[in-house]
């Protein structure tokens, strides 16, 4: 394999994450836990290999800095409708989470169209706001297996999610709207 090709390899863990996502929501909607719990740590291993392939083979490009975090997106939002549709979660929770997505991809799509060129970095509450959706999905997962949470650990997780969407949003939309409106 040639050096240019291996750099490659960081994006293809990255595609490849991405394309999980609809057999991720395919066995939640089968209600195959087991097996969705295996895709996703799949995923999940993926995401930290691809990134540090990326920085160790100084092999990062445009292409992972816009697939990376859309694959992210893609398989969490995937999963929240999965389970909405399983009536595991509420429907208004995916919807949230859609929303505020729909948000800040609209956010950044007016900001490239006014201004150009732009440089996304995520903030720790929109960090914070992804690992806490990732927990609370794997949370509910394994919950589907293994039912030893009490309901009020379920609840707590729900609540923070919501909460830490709405501060994120918030947050990308005070940070963004400043850029656009100064």
């Amino acid at each position: 394999m040639t050096h240019a090709a291996i750099k490659l390899l960081p994006n293809i863990l990255t595609t490849l994450r991405l394309f999980l996502a609809v057999p991720i929501a395919l066995l939640i909607v089968n209600e195959d836990y087991a097996a969705v719990l295996w895709l996703a740590f799949i995923a999940g291993a993926s995401d930290g290999l691809d990134g540090y392939l990326a920085r160790k083979w100084h092999a990062t490009s445009n292409y992972g800095a816009i697939a990376d975090p859309l694959a992210d997106k893609v398989l969490l939002l995937s999963t929240y409708i999965a389970l909405a549709l399983v009536e595991l979660l509420p429907y208004w929770l995916a919807l949230i989470l859609l929303l505020r997505d729909a948000l800040i991809v609209s956010g950044v799509l007016i900001y490239h169209h006014k201004f150009g060129h732009y440089k996304m970095a995520p903030s720790i509450w929109g960090k914070s706001c992804t690992a806490v959706q990732i927990l609370f999905a794997l949370m509910v997962l394994i919950q589907q297996l293994y039912p030893l949470l009490p309901d009020f650990i379920v609840q707590f997780g729900l609540f923070s999610v919501v909460v830490l969407t709405f501060i994120s949003g918030a947050h990308y939309l005070h940070t963004w709207g400043g850029k656009v409106f100064s």
